[in-house]
């Protein structure tokens, strides 16, 4: 299996084959997709995370294919249905639809009309009738020595002969095969009104439509399939029937046939409508469903990628502010680590909107605590909060920026396990505060402690593939946290769990070993934590970072089995001018790969580099409070909150995001929003073009 399994991922990667064996024996030893990216670069040509998960997965792909592949030549060996032409066809086969439908013809029938017609004993009346080497009236006279007590009639007979042969051209795989493809590029989906259909409803604008199904766009099937699942919408798959039929008559029939041809014609037209094209429909919806799902959940996962590369805010003392009406803006303060160090609660806004005492609070925090910077929501009172703030900033002379912060997914967080886990001592409320202020300081520390699926990111994530979902946002996610690196002695137990080669056991290990240390001052330490032995470290101390260690390769991406040869680099060049083109050999001479001496160097140079770009903060217009604030032709500032297949949502510091339509975000055509827009992404100079009060909906507009 090793050797075919090898060849079939040569055919279906961009991979060389010394490269696919390197990858595979990486992966048997235990080796994770991020330490494979990262330190064993020269065994896979440099090959990204992105381009090994897409190999991990095709590889699963091509196990399971294979797997398949041998159960079905024993079962057909077994059966003694194993011939040279269905042994080379499956050896062919490259996926496992195709497996399946070579196998179809050779599965038990049970209950079906063919299966009794088989029983009568009238596969051999389907033979002579299939061979079409006979008039009609010599076929009758044969259908009569068919005739028992089961088949009490020539027509019976002859019945039971085309119910055979209807089965088998819906199990011909290659016939099968032909009518996907008409499905696929000439099929049409119908929509109709369904038993709980609502007038006035959010379907009412597919009642009617006919979508071909090559060209229909993945948010729209998903948004059809959930229709038709609520039972207001149903639907139906057509095809031109009489061009098929037209096709068999041609294709199958062949010039020479006697007239017995009209009964297998009437037995293929009725394997055509009674068996095979009701499942090939079927099919066809399941895969545009698959394909749809398999669309939305890249989206998200791009969408996610984004949101968790957003820019920490390093160094700052935070203060973050949960606004509210009624219950008031709750406050929390946290340090430079993402220590909590205070809260409280104000009234700055309406109904009570007392701006004295809040003003009060806000200022003793600041003083007391030496705060730099405010996070706040933006959700319910958010504009009115961020008014208060701007305006206290200004009448106070204070040397502090603010941003609005996107509060999706914080009182799930406050709420959650880990959050009574990490603050068992403060209310729910107060925990959203400190996410809040989390989220800038590290977006991805914070955000690791959602479930993604809870920070609206996404576009019909319920509709999707759950257990593929899942999978995708988490390698994403481990892949991230990987290349940032993570800080051991500030990481929560969770950010470390997505550390590679660390399990959620070791990393509430790790944190409950930091308590009794203090603080970690080298890698080395590691290896004192309970459960945490040679493969673990090996996987994982790379991409673990000591800001202030005994030595400051342990603030670097370096991994450790490198140590040695750093010294030895240094004693050969000057790190900090060395040149680019004295790489290569300074590789020769050190007896290493220059991949490994270019990633060396750049981790020397640059010691603790974050990947994620610089803190940009969001300037609000300070007139907008709520929606009735706002008229056509209005410009605006706002940040990107979500990117769906038909534009994205904007924060524009109301309590709904805005629409900005995909035909309203460039003058030129782009077939996805993506190409011009990324998550948390800062706009300017937005143009308000629609704004409807009773559904509390904003249209924007970049095109101005």
């Amino acid at each position: 299996m090793s050797a075919n399994i090898t060849n079939l991922l040569v055919q279906k990667t961009s991979l060389s084959k010394k490269v696919i064996e390197n990858i595979i024996k990486l992966l048997d030893e235990g080796c994770t997709i991020p330490f494979i990216a990262r330190y064993r670069k020269e065994f896979t040509n440099s090959a990204t995370d992105e381009e090994l998960r897409v190999f991990e997965e095709v590889y699963s792909y091509s196990k399971k294919l294979l797997q398949r592949k041998t159960e079905i030549l024993e079962l057909l060996k077994e059966k003694n249905f194993l011939n040279e032409r269905v042994e080379k066809s499956l050896n062919e086969a490259t996926t496992l639809q195709a497996l399946e439908d070579i196998y179809t013809p050779f599965k038990d029938k049970k209950s079906s009309r063919t299966s009794q017609a088989i029983e009568n004993g009238l596969e051999p009346l389907a033979n002579i009738i299939q061979s079409m080497k006979y008039d009609e009236n010599e076929v009758l006279q044969k259908a009569k020595n068919f005739t028992n007590k089961d088949v009490k009639s020539i027509d019976e007979a002859i019945q039971g002969a085309k119910d055979i042969i209807a089965q088998r051209y819906a199990d011909d795989f290659k016939s099968k095969e032909v009518l996907r493809n008409l499905i696929s590029n000439w099929g049409i989906i119908e929509i109709k009104e369904a038993k709980e259909f609502k007038k006035d409803g959010v379907y009412t604008s597919f009642v009617g439509q006919n979508e071909k199904i090559k060209y229909i766009k993945p948010h729209r099937v998903l948004a059809i399939l959930r229709a038709v699942n609520e039972k207001e919408l149903s639907i139906k798959v057509d095809i031109d029937e009489k061009h098929i039929l037209e096709n068999i008559k041609k294709y199958k029939i062949p010039s020479w046939a006697k007239s017995s041809s009209s009964f297998v014609f009437e037995a293929y037209k009725d394997g055509l409508k009674r068996l095979l094209l009701p499942s090939l429909k079927r099919e066809a919806i399941a895969n545009l469903k698959e394909k749809a799902s398999k669309e939305a959940i890249e989206l998200f996962g791009k969408n996610l990628k984004e949101l968790l590369l957003t820019a920490p805010l390093v160094n700052h003392i935070i203060l973050g502010m949960d606004p509210g009406y009624k219950t008031g803006c709750k406050l929390a303060v946290i340090d430079e680590n993402g220590e909590y160090l205070n809260s409280s609660v104000i009234y700055p806004t309406k109904p009570k909107e007392d701006i004295k005492t809040s003003s009060k609070i806000v200022l003793e925090l600041i003083k007391k605590h030496k705060i730099t910077s405010i996070a706040i929501g933006n959700g319910t009172a958010s504009r009115e909060t961020a008014i208060f703030i701007s305006n206290l900033i200004k009448e106070n002379s204070l040397n502090i920026n603010y941003a609005i912060v996107s509060e999706i997914g914080a009182s799930v967080y406050s709420a959650s396990k880990i959050a009574t886990q990490e603050y068992p001592n403060l209310d729910v409320t107060i925990r959203g505060a400190i996410s809040i202020a989390s989220r800038l300081r590290d977006p991805m520390a914070a955000l690791v402690k959602i479930d993604p699926k809870s920070l609206g990111i996404g576009q019909y994530q319920h509709d999707v593939n759950q257990k593929e979902l899942s999978l995708k946002l988490e390698n994403i996610t481990i892949d991230l946290v990987n290349k940032v690196g993570v800080d051991i002695n500030s990481a929560s137990f969770k950010l470390l769990s997505f550390v590679s080669g660390i399990t959620e056991t070791l990393a509430k290990n790790i944190v409950e070993h930091r308590k009794k240390l203090g603080v970690f001052t080298s890698k080395k330490q590691l290896l004192d934590v309970k459960g945490v032995g040679a493969k673990a470290y090996e996987q994982s101390v790379g991409f673990l970072r000591i800001k202030k260690g005994d030595s400051i390769l342990d603030n670097t991406a370096i991994h450790p089995e490198d140590y040695d040869l750093v010294k030895r680099l240094e004693k050969t060049c000057d790190i900090k001018t060395v040149e680019k083109n004295q790489y290569q050999s300074l590789a020769t001479n050190l007896n290493t790969s220059l991949i490994k001496i270019e990633d060396i160097i750049n981790e020397l140079q640059k010691p603790g580099f974050d990947i994620r770009e610089n803190f940009n903060q969001v300037k609000f217009a300070s007139d907008i409070t709520k929606i009735e604030d706002l008229k056509e032709g209005y410009t605006l500032s706002g940040i990107v909150r979500n990117i769906t297949d038909f534009g994205a949502f904007v924060d524009i510091g109301l309590k709904n995001d805005a629409l900005l339509h995909i035909s309203q975000i460039s003058h030129k055509r782009i077939s996805h929003p993506s190409e011009v827009l990324s998550i948390n992404q800062n706009l300017e100079n937005i143009k308000v073009v629609s704004v409807d009060l009773e559904k509390q909906r904003v249209g924007l507009s970049l095109r101005n």
